[in-house]
């Protein structure tokens, strides 16, 4: 039996990876259930219900404007002031108007899957990535730990391809988890938009631009999980990674924020790793310099730094590719016992 396989069957045998993805399935399962209760089908009656609510409320604005033109002209006739109450003319050119009444306000939220679903891949892929890095990080992890890498080494002395394969299991069923749960999160949303909301405009460029989506989010889930199990090479420890990934992130979002902050650095959010996620998911993200700015001289457009996912691509791909190298480079040189 080859490496691979022996390996890719410990990692599903294991007791956490199967308590995670039973976790991860219920959280996503309870996030659509949830969901599916908040959006309503705008069915005729529906609308009509909220066109009549609309016409209502403009009717009774109509009566209550013309009970103040009434009150205004009444008090003009007795020979008070009522320009400072009541407006110039007593207010008459303030009369409701019916387009003023929208029925859309009346409306109950009805999702729309081509306008919202990308947000939702956004959520998958974040719920998916913390269970990619636990999994990676204490596959690894538990291996040094335990002693369970120097015996492996002792049977299969080749370190680096003991490591690639490990790390080729990880990530492989990563994607297997994220190809399967994926379809069902797609097939579920699109459940809610068919009975519970709309999926109108679905046409084929749609679905290849929410399949194109779905490609970011996975590729930045097994990004995520290759760091995990590398830094947890690094370390010979799960909490390494653990350790390693709280840090970096108040590094980025709290230690950065401050220190651009107090040194008036423009577009200060260009240096934290958030702003990238952002725009490898949004396609791009738009950051705006209100420091340009003289508000005391009237409106102002403040400048822009528009971050591309591109930009994102090779933050995350260098940012990868050095944890990698150094976990590999570390394996062939460190004393194993």
């Amino acid at each position: 039996m080859s490496l691979y396989v022996t390996e890719l069957r410990r990692l599903f045998k294991r007791r956490l990876t199967r308590l995670l993805l039973v976790l991860l399935v219920l959280g996503l399962a309870g996030v659509a259930t949830a969901f599916s209760y908040s959006s309503h089908k705008l069915s005729p009656a529906v609308v009509a219900e909220a066109q009549a609510k609309a016409d209502a409320d403009y009717r009774q604005a109509t009566k209550d404007w013309e009970r103040t033109v009434a009150e205004c002209d009444a008090a003009a006739a007795r020979g008070e002031k009522t320009e400072e109450r009541y407006g110039p003319d007593c207010g008459r050119q303030w009369q409701p108007q019916p387009e003023m009444f929208d029925p859309k306000w009346h409306l109950p939220y009805q999702f729309d899957f081509r306008g919202e679903f990308g947000n939702f891949i956004a959520v998958f892929a974040g719920m998916l990535a913390l269970f990619a890095f636990i999994v990676g990080a204490s596959f690894v992890g538990a291996e040094w730990s335990t002693g369970g890498m120097m015996n492996l080494l002792l049977w299969r002395p080749k370190r680096l391809a003991v490591l690639a394969t490990k790390l080729a299991a990880v990530l492989s069923a990563v994607l297997g988890v994220s190809i399967v749960l994926g379809a069902l999160w797609t097939l579920a949303f699109w459940l809610i938009g068919t009975y519970r909301g709309s999926t109108a405009k679905m046409t084929s460029g749609a679905w290849q631009s929410t399949a194109i989506s779905g490609g970011r989010a996975l590729a930045l889930v097994l990004a995520v999980a290759a760091v995990a199990a590398a830094l947890a090479s690094l370390g010979r420890h799960t909490a390494m990674a653990l350790g390693a990934a709280v840090g970096l992130g108040v590094i980025s979002e709290i230690g950065i924020r401050i220190a651009v902050g107090l040194a008036g650095v423009r577009f200060g959010d260009r240096y934290v790793l958030s702003t990238y996620a952002m725009a490898w998911f949004e396609k791009q993200w738009k950051l705006l310099d209100y420091k340009s700015c003289d508000f005391a001289q009237g409106q102002c457009n403040p400048k822009e730094l528009l971050i591309t996912w591109q930009d994102s691509a090779l933050v995350f791909g260098v940012g990868t590719a050095l944890v990698l190298v150094a976990a590999f480079w570390l394996m062939r040189r460190r004393d194993i016992s």
